[in-house]
């Protein structure tokens, strides 16, 4: 019995050894070899703050800064730490509900992982982060983080400064995970464009807690922390003042001005218009604006400078006179006789001219706009003897306007840059089953047809013909500050394209004569200048659009694009301003009047009274308000539909009534019905019920369409 009891005790004493030494072994390895609860220690007790760097300033050609940075605050959690608060107190400080503040947590743990901050509650105001200081230590896992912002003190340059915004998923994906969750990142404009070069390079600085959370300093002295670098700053050719000239010039219109050095390629001026306040891009109003503009029909927030696509109509003329000139098919003085209209082919394409001689020489057609000339030339340079084919013509003239820098993008230094269209003859034998001729498409000779180019490659070609053959590719940046080799961005602005230096002087000779005569004696006699040889082209395009469901014609767009002076060309603009009708009514007078502050830095007197005139001048297209109603109601039945909610339909036609108080004394301004013999509703819900029968149809057709 006594030896059983002995082996018992031995196994128990066995058993209790081991138990022991797995014991020894774990806390061994906890407390000796493994960083674990070492660093889950050092995360509670030092805290690990982000410091992020001011982006690089940017600057315009007289050292004047175009935009600043400031500090405003990001309110960021870490899941993981989040323990044992106040959520009802926090959610009223932050004014929102404890379903919405559940939600946020979820979603920084989706995005960011528990153990990585993500920004809460970002860009606070002033009012808010006051609150959040005094009691952020109430909320472990909760931190303030200070977040340079943009500034623009000139309220000018929205479109090619581009904004900032916070990354999303796709991007750090793309970054190869260099940007975390919190990062800001340029999104659009030479803020994305030259985002390496702007960014800098975080900092970390190590802060003491307490077991309240509270900050009582930094960590072993600072030893560890490492300092934010500043992004490099960017010197440009933009003029903020012409810059800001020419956005008065765009207020309450649509279209573009862009206005080149011909020497270097740099883009003096940029606007698009609608024109908007950067100021409404940045800070705690960031998004709701933004939110706002993205569902304007006008789209203010699309740069249309080098994405809108316009027929260059007879702006392009210069153009096609000096192909023809090169290709020996005309001579300067070739002229022909033209009646008011051209008749060569079958269909009759009408000048506003008839007057005897007016297209006598390539000078006069040009001065006098004539379409005949433009169109038979055309015809001339397709059909000519040396090619023997009029697709191979085709081909040869679609070289030199890719010469030209038409049909393909540029290049320049924003994103998103459209190449327009110049078609090629697979498209052409596409449409018409390879049975075409120069009669065919003999409108792209005015500019017309299915050509489409963009401001910028408008102004790029001016330059093209005042520098006799070359052109640098347009770019805003002159210099980045403490550039070295391994910045390349800048190279390829730097290389001069030669594509059309062959052509002969005298071809050119003629161009700038005719363009000359077109301000002195001609069509653009609105843009002469006391002392200054302005060469332009005036350029009236016709436009079309949709509306409830009817292709209908609107007025035409007013196109202008010229250099200046003649001899050393210093300036080329384009300007397009959509609907506004003849070239030299608006587009004209807005291009000489940054001529005039341009070279001579001063706008006369008695100049004054047309800059006042056309920047109070609203030439928004009418047709904008109803296409503005079509997308509201249709949005608003959307939502209504999908969740069943009638409040959208009623919130949408509370706020259209607020925005148009006059509906009912013009009922056709927010019909915009082309046919003025069908009845008109006559007020917004009469609008909106008859709208929701073809609003049902449509989303039948197009089942989950989001509008």
């Amino acid at each position: 019995m006594s030896v059983f009891n002995q082996s018992r005790q031995n196994v128990l004493r066995f058993i209790f050894g081991i138990t022991f030494l797995i014991i020894v072994i774990r806390l061994s390895v906890l407390q000796v070899f493994s960083d674990e609860y070492k660093l889950q220690a050092m995360d509670n007790a030092v805290f690990k703050k982000v410091v992020y760097p001011d982006r690089g300033i940017i600057f315009d050609r007289n050292g004047k800064p175009v935009l600043n940075n400031t500090i405003i605050y990001d309110l960021t959690v870490t899941p993981y730490e989040v323990k044992g608060i106040d959520t009802s107190y926090l959610c009223s400080l932050l004014s929102i509900d404890t379903a919405e503040f559940r939600t946020r947590i979820v979603t920084a743990i989706i995005k960011n992982g528990r153990y990585r901050s993500s920004v809460f509650e970002g860009l606070l105001s002033l009012e808010m982060q006051a609150k959040l200081e005094e009691n952020i230590w109430r909320f472990p896992g909760f931190n303030l983080i200070e977040r340079p912002i943009r500034t623009y003190p000139y309220k000018a340059g929205a479109h090619l400064l581009g904004d900032i915004g916070e990354v999303d998923t796709s991007i750090i994906r793309r970054s190869n995970y260099f940007y975390q969750m919190g990062d800001f990142v340029g999104r659009s404009g030479m803020e994305q464009y030259y985002e390496s070069v702007l960014m800098g390079q975080r900092g970390v600085q190590h802060l003491v807690r307490d077991n309240k959370n509270r900050i009582q300093g930094a960590w072993e002295d600072g030893r560890y922390d490492t300092s934010a670098i500043a992004g490099r700053n960017l010197h440009t050719y933009l003029d903020v003042e012409l810059q800001q000239l020419a956005e008065k010039l765009m207020m309450n219109k649509v279209g573009s001005v862009v206005a080149i050095d011909p020497k270097t390629g740099g883009i003096l001026a940029m606007v698009s218009g609608p024109v908007i306040d950067p100021n409404d891009l940045t800070g705690t109003m960031r998004q709701k604006n933004y939110a706002k503009l993205q569902l304007d029909v006008s789209a203010p927030l699309m740069n249309r400078a080098t994405r809108g696509l316009y027929e260059p109509g007879s702006t392009f003329k210069p153009v096609g006179g000096l192909v023809a000139l090169d290709l020996g098919v005309i001579t300067p003085s070739f002229g022909m006789s033209c009646g008011g209209a051209y008749y060569g082919c079958s269909k009759v394409i009408r000048c506003e001219h008839s007057n005897p001689g007016h297209a006598s020489n390539i000078r006069l057609a040009l001065a006098n706009s004539c379409n005949s000339y433009f169109c038979h030339i055309y015809r001339l340079m397709l059909d000519n003897n040396k090619d023997k084919n009029t697709k191979k013509g085709y081909d040869r003239w679609k070289e030199y306007m890719n010469a030209f820098g038409w049909g393909e993008k540029l290049g320049i230094d924003l994103p998103n840059e459209l190449a327009g269209n110049i078609p090629d003859t697979t498209l052409y034998n596409k449409v018409y089953r390879n049975q075409w001729n120069s009669c065919t498409n003999v409108t792209l000779g005015i500019g017309q047809d299915k050509m489409q180019v963009t401001p910028v490659q408008l102004a790029n070609a001016m330059c093209v013909i005042a520098n006799k053959g070359y052109y640098y590719i347009p770019h805003f940046v002159e210099k980045i500050e403490n550039e070295t080799l391994k910045d390349t961005l800048l190279n390829k602005f730097r290389e001069k394209h030669e594509a059309l230096t062959h052509i002969p002087n005298e071809a050119y000779e003629a161009i700038h004569a005719g363009m000359q005569d077109v301000v002195e004696s001609g069509t653009a006699r609105s843009a002469r200048i006391p002392g200054i040889a302005i060469c332009a082209k005036t350029g009236t395009a016709e436009k079309y659009t949709v509306l409830d469901g009817k292709r209908i014609k609107l007025p035409n767009n007013s196109m202008f694009v010229c250099f200046a002076p003649r001899e050393n060309p210093r300036i080329a603009i384009a300007v397009a301003v959509e609907n506004a009708g003849f070239g030299s009514t608006w587009a004209a007078p807005i291009a000489s009047i940054l001529i005039e502050k341009y070279l001579t830095d001063s706008i006369r007197t008695e100049r004054q009274k047309d800059v006042e005139r056309i920047s109070g001048a609203n030439l928004m297209p009418s047709y904008l308000k109803r296409k503005q109603f079509v997308a509201d109601s249709t949005r608003a039945y959307y939502w209504f539909n999908l969740r069943k909610d009638s409040s959208y339909i009623r919130n949408f036609l509370k706020g259209y009534r607020a925005k148009t108080e006059d509906v009912k004394q013009n009922k056709a301004t927010i019909t915009a019905n082309t046919d003025k013999n069908k009845p008109q509703q006559s007020n917004v819900e009469g609008l909106a019920v008859a709208y929701t029968t073809d609003t049902k149809k449509y989303l039948r057709r197009r089942n989950e369409e989001k509008f």
